[in-house]
């Protein structure tokens, strides 16, 4: 009799700590893994089956999409190579379930491929999209999508907690009956912070330093049920500072997109007191499903494929406007404690000179009207010759909030440098 597996599929170039993590508890338990790359760039942790062999499935040479830098392109060939692999493993019966992390990309890439196993087998998709319409991810299978609550970058006292009830949810669909033993993850401060896919590496150097001064940081995908679930949990207490870089859920909010966060979004650190640091990141864009979900009176603008599953619209002068007046109206609820920075060469990687949402114009309507409503108020503005997703924007950040939590909670005669 062949020995079954569970299937772990991920982008090990950004997820490898979290699979590693997972997989670990599989093998406390004694259940078998198999796990998949599918991400683009280098893993950092080594798979049992390869991103090129999984590209090479569908018909793509990994150097050539790497090349290529097409984000859309990409995710669409190794969500089709994923396909195939799942049905070669179930052709060989050796599959016992299979599960997967994952944002927006993550997501729209594995839940095709468990789509393929037959019902009974189980499938757990650990996903930032999991509340709301998950039914372009389920369709009609049985795939079971467990909220992350937080977003899946690094581990941290909350996102383990989910993993590991993941993976004892699995153990016990396929009749193990050992229990994970009790996890013994110390406590630290904590800070919430917000990325989106486009966000990304400037919120990640934020995130070093931060965590290099002895934080835990806890990132929410700015996906609206993640920004509803930062402002719950900072109005509970937990969390001693926010790095509010990633506002994109504003544009859902108002423009009618798919991941709004409500009218109460950027609220509770300004109303807690807590010192929090804000950005504009991706308020370039409005996020809607797919294609056909865009609402008629947008089918002039200009869109772009997040992911098969995602498109994306810029937002155009007018709209950063209105932006720039909402988010200003949120900040002035702060009595001190905050900061906003603005990154002068764009909001997101596609919103840089060369990419598909180059806007300068659009920015500049945006920087300007946040200048002007903030004026006089007790909220400093600091601009940056910086993109968002420039290493030292993220590290300026970081720098200005740990200055902030120094002097909100700490005598002021403290002279220690942060660590950089």
């Amino acid at each position: 009799m062949k020995k079954k597996a569970i299937l772990l599929a991920g982008t090990l170039d950004t997820k490898g700590a979290e699979y590693n993590y997972i997989q670990s508890l599989f093998d406390e338990l004694g259940i078998i893994t198999i796990l998949i790359d599918i991400g683009i760039r280098t893993p950092t942790i080594k798979p049992d089956v390869t991103a090129e062999e999984v590209a090479g499935l569908a018909g793509y040479d990994i150097r050539e999409l790497r090349a290529a830098n097409d984000r859309g392109k990409a995710v669409a060939a190794m969500m089709e190579g994923l396909r195939i692999l799942v049905a070669g493993f179930q052709e060989s019966e050796v599959v016992a379930g299979m599960m997967g992390l994952g944002g927006s990309g993550g997501t729209s890439m594995i839940t095709p491929a468990m789509q393929v196993l037959p019902p009974g087998i189980p499938k757990i998709m650990v996903s930032t999209l999991a509340e709301g319409d998950t039914s372009p991810y389920k369709g009609n299978s049985d795939i079971i999508m467990l909220p992350s609550i937080v977003d899946i970058c690094g581990l941290n006292k909350i996102s383990r907690s989910v993993f590991r009830g993941a993976v004892q949810a699995m153990a016990g669909i396929i009749g193990c009956e050992k229990t994970l033993a009790e996890d013994d993850y110390p406590d630290k401060p904590r800070i919430a912070a917000t990325m989106y896919g486009v966000t990304t590496p400037g919120v990640t150097a934020a995130k070093k330093i931060l965590e290099d001064n002895g934080f835990e940081v806890v990132v929410f995908h700015a996906s609206g049920n993640g920004g509803m679930a930062m402002e719950t949990m900072i109005y509970a207490g937990a969390f001693c500072a926010v790095l509010d870089l990633t506002t994109t859920e504003w544009c859902d909010q108002m423009f009618g997109g798919i991941m709004a966060a409500g009218e109460a979004r950027c609220e509770a650190a300004a109303r807690t007191n807590i010192p929090q640091v804000v950005s504009v990141g991706a308020l370039d864009m409005v996020t809607f499903g797919l294609p056909e979900t865009v609402p008629v009176e947008y089918k002039d603008r200009h869109f772009y494929p997040h992911n098969p599953k995602i498109t994306v619209m810029r937002t155009s002068v007018e709209e950063n406007v209105q932006l720039g007046r909402k988010l200003a109206k949120k900040l002035r609820l702060a009595r001190g404690n905050t900061a906003l920075l603005l990154p002068l060469r764009g909001v997101s990687a596609i919103d840089k000179e060369g990419e598909v949402f180059y806007g300068p114009e659009e920015d500049a309507a945006l920087f300007s009207t946040l200048k002007e409503e903030l004026d006089h108020s007790s909220v400093p503005v600091v601009e940056l010759d910086l993109h968002i997703n420039d290493q030292e924007f993220g590290e300026v950040a970081a720098i200005i909030l740990l200055e902030m939590i120094r002097s909100y909670y700490t005598p002021v005669t403290e002279t220690e440098e942060p660590a950089q």
